[in-house]
């Protein structure tokens, strides 16, 4: 396995020349298309969905499947670098990119061969863009309690779906979703997962909500007011959507690591450059030994994010079992990109905190981190029931 080391000093593991040439058309795509417009259009809430028909072009947003339906057939430890690179240009880009790929994920794993061959080439070489549908207003954390039903309805065996999401990136701007509906009774065996058309009549979104970061990736409720879809659209068996969901989460969770790891990158290069060009007391501020020592702490906190979010990968890319070690890279990961930007922001001062620097953005934008895909409170759940087991009733 060749290593190679970007402009930015990241040195990259790569196991293929393959993996190299989409790494380095990542970065031409991030420097060109993307980053030169991030700041402007995130200040006006805009969403970039002409960047999304390129990457689906370039072939980046189907990296991990099989390449008989379009994907890119490339190891989670590829496609995870390719994330990072992406959200260390927009964050909205790399989690926009990270979510679509776990909208698809249900269908990639689950889905009858007839079934991916009907949907997969669209959703990830087509230009179309998914949407994940678990969360409720209710039901956060406590996803098994969602309320959402779907029930068989006529002779043809077609369901129909009643209910509201919430959360829902890309809500609103969908092509397609996969959604979590209950089927049976109360609890996770209860819940089944369906493909739904993004413009199925019947399914409608709220405006998006006013978020404190990340204003250009649009997050909205969805509602569900008896959508028709065929029990062709079903995936997997009936009562076995939440296992589906939880499978998604533990590569969605990596997801998110990757993405937090390429924010806080980005974080550290513009404290890095501003510490070497800002002058005090008759010389630039990283001769000073006490910002030294904490830029040293930001670079330590982000090469162990992406070491650990690696090995999780890796772990996956060999089949072995890697949920905690998943959950440790987004919970680690998270919370390092919180502590790294609120220290990039210190660096820069007073700078920092105005718009006229991406630092107080990056600030912003980590904060969610720590929330999508489950909180860190969760992950700690996770964690613990892999160490000592479920808690007593």
């Amino acid at each position: 396995m060749a290593a190679e080391r970007n402009a930015d000093g990241v040195e990259r593991r790569l196991p293929s020349d393959e993996a190299r040439e989409l790494l380095a058309l990542t970065r031409d795509i991030a420097r060109r298309e993307i980053a030169p417009r991030a700041a402007e259009e995130e200040a006006a809430g805009r969403f970039p969905r002409e960047l999304f028909a390129l990457l689906s072009r370039s072939g980046l947003l189907g990296l991990p499947y099989d390449p008989r339906y379009g994907g890119g057939g490339q190891p989670y430890e590829v496609y995870l670098q390719v994330l990072e690179e992406l959200a260390a240009a927009r964050l909205t880009v790399g989690l926009g990119v990270s979510v679509h790929t776990l909208s698809c994920h249900a269908l990639a794993r689950f889905g009858t061969d007839e079934q991916r061959a009907a949907h997969l080439p669209a959703m990830l070489g087509g230009g179309l863009l998914g949407a994940y549908c678990l969360s409720e207003p209710s039901a956060g954390s406590d996803a098994a309690a969602l309320r959402t039903r779907a029930v068989r309805d006529g002779e043809d065996g077609d369901w129909v779906i009643d209910g509201t999401k919430a959360w829902i990136t890309h809500g609103g701007i969908e092509d397609f979703c996969t959604v979590m509906a209950r089927t049976g009774g109360a609890g996770a065996r209860g819940i089944t997962a369906f493909l739904v058309p993004g413009d199925a009549p019947g399914l409608s979104a709220a405006p998006p909500e006013r978020k404190m970061g990340m204003s250009g990736s649009p997050t909205a409720q969805l509602h569900f007011d008896g959508v028709r879809v065929p029990d062709a659209r079903r995936l997997g068996a009936e009562g076995q959507g939440f296992a589906l969901a939880l499978d998604a989460l533990d590569s969605g969770r990596l997801g998110i690591a990757a993405c937090a790891v390429g924010l806080g990158q980005a974080a550290l290069d513009e404290a890095v450059a501003y510490a070497r060009e800002r002058r005090q007391f008759g010389r630039p501020i990283a001769d000073f030994q006490g910002l030294r020592f904490l830029l040293a702490d930001m670079a330590t906190r982000i090469e162990a994010g992406r070491a650990l979010y690696l090995e999780a990968a890796r772990l996956r890319d060999e089949g072995r079992p890697f949920g905690r070690c998943a959950a440790m890279a987004k919970l680690f990961c998270t919370d390092a990109v919180m502590q790294v930007t609120t220290d990039a922001v210190q660096v820069l001062g007073g700078y920092g905190y105005t718009a006229d620097f991406p630092a107080e953005r990056y600030l912003r934008e980590a904060k969610m981190l720590q929330i999508v895909e489950g909180t860190n409170q969760i992950q700690r759940v996770v964690i613990a029931r892999h160490l000592v087991g479920p808690e007593s009733r």
